[in-house]
């Protein structure tokens, strides 16, 4: 019961970063994103991928299992939300913290911490900050049909619709 107490108490209100973790629906979430590959292939703009969605030390040779991919999946998506950690200013949601750590996984801890929508959700503005989510749809300058339906998704999840 104490956990179900603290489950409703954490998602009314806003905490600080260090205090989030990665949640189950937020691997999931990547995961089903991502989709699975076993042998490496080169994603849209020619980067080599394995798993779902793993490029970090990636080369055509490389070859995962299901098993091993969803360690892995695990390993990146906790070093992605250390990562963006270090720029988030402000106290969030679960769901706000899930969202950005997706779209972090997605184009990188770099990228993510330079953006406007970082710049926006440490002045405050949580409304426009989620709604910059949707910008990023586009690899190699060209809008994405996939890219636009996953920015959708991590919008929605950003707002607490899902």
């Amino acid at each position: 019961m104490a956990s179900q107490r603290w489950l409703i108490m954490s998602n009314k209100f806003r905490m600080g970063v260090g205090a989030l973790g990665i949640s189950a629906s937020l691997l999931v979430s990547i995961a089903l994103n991502e989709g699975y590959r076993g042998e490496a292939y080169k994603d849209a703009v020619g980067v080599p991928t394995v798993g779902y969605g793993e490029t970090k030390g990636v080369t055509m040779k490389s070859r995962t299992t299901p098993d091993r991919a969803l360690v892995q999946l695990l390993t990146s998506a906790n070093r992605h939300a250390d990562d963006i950690r270090q720029c988030i200013k402000v106290p969030l949601y679960q769901h706000e913290f899930d969202a950005y750590v997706s779209l972090a996984y997605n184009i990188g801890a770099k990228n993510f911490c330079g953006s406007t929508l970082v710049r926006r959700l440490n002045a405050g503005d949580y409304t426009g900050s989620c709604r910059e989510i949707k910008r990023w749809n586009k690899a190699g300058g060209k809008v994405l049909p996939g890219l636009v339906n996953r920015r959708e998704k991590e919008y929605r999840m950003c707002m607490g619709e899902v």
